[in-house]
């Protein structure tokens, strides 16, 4: 293994930009590429000012111009140079210039990497922050056939061209430093993109780890980890397990959004999303083409039995990613958070399919407190919406009575505003539910399976029950010891 990857104890501390510069550039074989769109030279500009940059940077370059760029590049079916596309044939593009212009034979220790970024600053109106991809692609041993992979997505949230600018050089040094030295610890390694950089200044949305030695590395807990470090307020993946950029995800689509714990997901949480998706299509202003599902859990909801169970989290994740959908987590406790965060991306119809419980919550004025305007200014965050909840009953476990929204009970106070609420088409039962599910509640699930009791698998979709059987799902388990905060 080359000399990169040997401890250094004089750098344990938090260095400063320029001993992390320099501590690359004086390593005789991390050796690569810089190429920077749209926001300067501003990471390179920190190795080549820290000294002895020659022995690391083999180019440096910048195709600001657009059709300079396509004829480097390729075009974009999209158009777009911004992207995750632009990002990956950047790297991909610059990793097979250094494989064909440097000779192995001359230099077996190197250690070859590629650093790229496709940034669009702040606008002259000040309209739009501003965005961008980063990414590194790199190798910690010379005879690595397969490279490994980080790559961002950022959003900008200073106000000046040159504090982004500045902001991002020091992201790019720090990515560069910490998928050097820190690639055994991905955690810290996303900690320490920060170091020097104030977390109002920039938002990491998005990061996927790949390649050999991130084999173990599971994108659903690096994505988890975004949040739990505030450095953004949701996070997205797929049905593979790899994140994905919400605005890429969300931007102009219809979104109808389910919130649960889903912990087991349940006949009853597929009920919901059927029949709530089956109405959602047939809204007038929905084009079932440009529409979205997301499953939605709250970081309130994974700590609910305290700290974050983190392979509780993946079972969870395990099961909704099986049965092919989208997962978002989020920070928003309040519907009304959400339906603002969607908003910022879509003015089309957003759905909400939720339980009565959940409707009488979102009614429940100690939500609201932190609010200068109260419930009444949440609401009309929500009023002026293109926004619809679509409400799954209810039977009162008591009387056996079916509850819905015409028979819902609210704090009295609240009465007038529901009735407004209600009146003006902004909730919708659902009224061709199953009856013969009712019963089932996730909690009970959850305990039937960890009693090694029987019967809770017709609870459950089709398919679930074998996966969670397989994979000894929803029982105390570890996550690898690579993946434990250290």
């Amino acid at each position: 293994m080359a000399s990169v990857l040997k401890r250094d104890p004089a750098f344990e501390n938090i260095p400063s930009i320029k001993a992390k510069t320099l501590r690359i550039n004086l390593n005789p074989d991390i050796y690569g590429t810089f190429a920077e769109i749209g926001a300067g030279q501003e990471t390179a500009r920190h190795f080549f000012r820290a000294g002895g940059a020659s022995g690391t940077i083999a180019k440096a370059m910048s195709a600001y111009d657009k059709a300079f760029s396509d004829a480097v590049y390729g075009v974009e079916t999209d158009g777009r140079y911004v992207t995750q596309s632009r990002l990956k044939k950047m790297l991909s593009h610059e990793m097979r210039l250094m494989e064909e212009r440097i000779s192995r034979e001359e230099h077996p220790e190197r250690l070859f990497f590629t650093y790229a970024n496709t940034v669009a600053t702040i606008d002259f109106s000040k309209r739009y922050k501003g965005h961008g991809w980063l990414g590194l692609k790199f190798q910690l041993d010379p005879n690595q056939k397969e490279f490994d992979e980080i790559i961002l997505h950022v959003r900008f949230k200073q106000n000046e061209a040159r504090l982004q600018q500045e902001t991002l050089g020091i992201l790019g040094v720090n990515l560069i430093y910490g998928a050097f030295y820190k690639y055994n610890k991905p955690r810290k390694l996303l900690k320490y993109l920060y170091d020097h950089i104030d977390k109002d200044t920039l938002e990491i949305d998005m990061v996927n780890f790949s390649g050999p030695n991130f084999k173990d590395v599971d994108n659903r807990l690096m994505s988890l980890q975004l949040i739990r470090n505030d450095m953004t307020d949701a996070v997205m993946f797929g049905p593979d397990g790899n994140n994905l950029l919400p605005a890429a995800i969300l931007y102009k689509k219809n979104i109808l959004a389910l919130r649960g714990s889903f912990r087991p997901v349940t006949k009853v949480n597929m009920d919901m999303f059927q029949k709530s998706h089956d109405i959602f299509i047939r809204e007038q202003t929905v084009e079932e083409e440009k529409s979205i599902v997301i499953f939605e859990i709250t970081l309130a909801n994974l700590r609910a039995s305290g700290e974050i169970d983190e392979r509780d989290f993946l079972d969870r994740a395990d099961t909704l990613c099986s049965l092919g959908h989208t997962v978002m987590i989020s920070k928003f406790q309040e519907y009304y958070k959400l339906v603002e965060y969607f908003s910022n991306y879509t003015k089309a119809r957003i759905g909400l399919t939720m339980g009565v419980n959940n409707l009488v919550d979102v009614f429940d004025e100690k939500y609201y407190r932190h609010l200068s305007g109260g419930i009444l200014e949440a609401f009309g965050k929500l009023f002026f919406k293109d926004l619809k909840v679509y409400l799954y009953p209810m039977k009162n476990p008591e009387t056996g009575q079916i509850m819905t929204s015409n028979n819902i009970k609210v704090h009295p106070r609240m009465k007038e505003l529901y009735k407004f609420f209600k009146y003006n088409g902004k909730v919708m039962d659902i009224i061709d539910y199953d009856p013969d599910i009712m019963h089932i509640f996730s909690r009970d699930v959850l305990k039937k399976i960890s009693n090694g009791e029987k019967g809770w698998e017709e609870m459950l979709p089709e398919g679930i029950a074998e996966i969670i059987k397989e994979k000894n799902l929803f029982t105390q388990k570890e996550v690898p010891a690579q993946e434990v905060v250290k």
